[in-house]
């Protein structure tokens, strides 16, 4: 038996894929630990696992206060946001409560989210075999070329969080030692240009522990239907972009399903059931498509199912991943910010009714299901043990 340490950071989209290669460990006869923040990790991972404190509730009030503005970034400001306000604060906050689950649970190996850096920075300062979790394919596809000066700017930060923490310069994104990566390269293209270290290993899904109340007489069997969902965390910037997209679903003859806080579309129309929280994976396989913000884990989700998409992308990665599916086929590309009715509309009835794009969905899934998922990235951990 191994014991695995898997730091995460506070966000949805990556622990959730961490958790199911956690099960499959789990289910192998392998010790598996958490360090992160523990409010967010319980409900995604159980609440008997073995969490380790990592944070700071003075960081959360404030990302907090900041949301709003973060919400409002897109290109070079959003990233620069991203690492000045988010990454950097992350990995000095976590640091000491990664260290501590080091020195009390003793993984042999350590798993560290691309965006939870501390856990990169303390295998590196203890010597630990260590394997980057990327829950994100954008980085890959060098997103930042026809930006130098940006990924310069990247690194004299990921430089200096090296320099503080008394380790060699590095890039602390991605491990020598492994790096798993939740995609295929039916959506990264050839993956023979990667080292061997790199294993991509499509999506590892995770059944949520806590089950969500939804009202399943209430799917329209008569009708197509569609999952709306801008993630967890863009939802209340969704307002007119909610309102748009069940304006043109309307003479369509769609339901759509769509993940939005209380009161962002306050008197939805007949053709639009509305929930704060969606079981999104049980509901895959009752939608025809989804429209989404090219979220990775949405969209390796959906494609999963074999689903064609609707992306409209809204900072980070998602522009990068947003290409990524219509290169494959298996979707459309709108604006965000800018998208009306006809664009919108156009969209919806292209990927409802175009059988190239559900064969181009489907043969994501056929590459992701060849991947191995959850047990191929636990093959892959196991051999560095």
């Amino acid at each position: 038996m191994s014991r695995f340490l898997f730091v995460v950071p506070p966000l949805t989209g990556h622990i959730n894929p961490a958790a199911a290669v956690a099960r499959e460990l789990i289910s192998r006869g392998h010790r598996v630990a958490w360090a992160g923040r523990a409010e967010t990790l319980r409900p995604l991972v159980g609440v008997d696992a073995e969490v380790y404190e990592a944070g700071d509730p003075a960081l959360d009030a404030v990302l907090a206060r900041s949301r709003d503005r973060w919400l409002g970034l897109r290109g070079a400001g959003a990233l620069k946001f991203l690492w000045e306000e988010f990454l950097v604060p992350l990995a000095d906050a976590s640091r000491p409560g990664v260290e501590t689950a080091v020195d009390t649970f003793r993984p042999d190996v350590l798993v560290a989210d691309q965006q939870a850096i501390a856990g990169a920075l303390v295998a590196e300062r203890r010597g630990l075999t260590w394997a980057t979790s990327a829950t994100t394919s954008g980085e890959f596809t060098d997103p930042y070329a026809a930006m130098p000066k940006v990924e310069d700017w990247i690194r004299e930060r990921m430089a200096k969080l090296c320099r503080d923490a008394g380790v060699p310069e590095s890039d602390l994104r991605f491990s020598g030692h492994l790096v798993l990566a939740f995609t295929s390269a039916a959506l990264i293209g050839a993956a023979d240009r990667f080292p061997g270290h790199y294993a991509f290993v499509g999506p590892a899904l995770n059944a949520r522990p806590d089950r969500i109340d939804f009202p399943w007489p209430e799917l329209d069997q008569e009708k197509r239907r569609v999952l709306v969902s801008l993630g967890t965390v863009n939802g209340d910037a969704g307002t007119r972009f909610f309102a748009t997209v069940a304006a043109a679903a309307e003479p369509l003859g769609i339901q759509l399903i769509v993940a939005a806080p209380d009161g962002v579309i306050p008197d939805p129309p007949p053709h639009v059931l509305v929930r704060p929280y969606l079981p999104q994976l049980e509901l895959l396989p009752h939608v025809d498509a989804v429209v989404c913000h090219a979220g990775h884990n949405t969209v390796c989700e959906a494609l999963a199912h074999g689903l064609p998409l609707v992306v409209a992308p809204i900072r980070d990665d998602q522009p990068v991943i947003a290409g990524q599916v219509v290169a494959a086929g298996a979707g459309v590309r709108v604006r965000f910010a800018r998208s009306g009715v006809d664009e919108l509309r156009a969209a919806l009835h292209t990927v409802l009714t175009d059988s190239a794009h559900r064969a181009a969905a489907l043969r994501v899934r056929s590459s992701f299901t060849a991947a191995g998922g959850a047990p191929a990235a636990a093959d892959r951990l196991e051999k560095l043990c």
